[in-house]
């Protein structure tokens, strides 16, 4: 989730396929906890994975599945799943020992949110995800296009469930 999406996160929630999951950011917000119990509800009607962005405590205090953030502590009991980013072989190694569940890879291609960073792109990404030893998904200017092919576990996004 991203507070630029506003009202639009509502049915995006709606369209994600069963099983699938959300990364609930909204870091700031003041009616944050508000938002993600309304957020945790779909989640649960829909059976979609929900992380907090977050230390792995928090995620579990909040019951989420699990926690999302650079936080190098183990994942809790409570919160088993736990996803960090990765922008290159360092991070990439640092997310394994810190015995993530998964890894976010990015940014593949150029995004709104971080439009002047150096992107991947397909073949750096391929390299990379090659050497992980944990399931990479692709994150960063994806979309279900762009997806095709990627060696990766799975795509994550923000605009691409906006627009379609």
């Amino acid at each position: 989730t991203d507070p630029r999406q506003g009202a639009a996160l509502w049915p995006a929630l709606e369209r994600l396929p069963r099983g699938e999951g959300v990364i609930f950011r909204h870091d700031g917000a003041a009616d944050r906890r508000f938002l993600f119990e309304r957020v945790r509800a779909i989640a649960r009607r829909r059976r979609l994975l929900l992380l907090l962005a977050g230390p792995p405590s928090l995620a579990a205090a909040w019951r989420a599945d699990g926690s999302y953030g650079t936080d190098r502590r183990r994942p809790a009991q409570r919160a088993p799943v736990k996803a960090m980013a990765a922008h290159d072989p360092t991070e990439l190694a640092a997310a394994a020992r810190s015995c993530a569940t998964f890894v976010l890879l990015s940014p593949v291609y150029p995004t709104r949110s971080h439009p002047a960073k150096r992107t991947l792109g397909r073949t750096r990404f391929a390299m990379l995800a090659r050497v992980a030893t944990i399931p990479v998904i692709a994150l960063g200017g994806v979309d279900p296009r762009r997806a095709r092919g990627l060696a990766a576990y799975g795509w994550g996004a923000i605009d691409a469930w906006i627009r379609i």
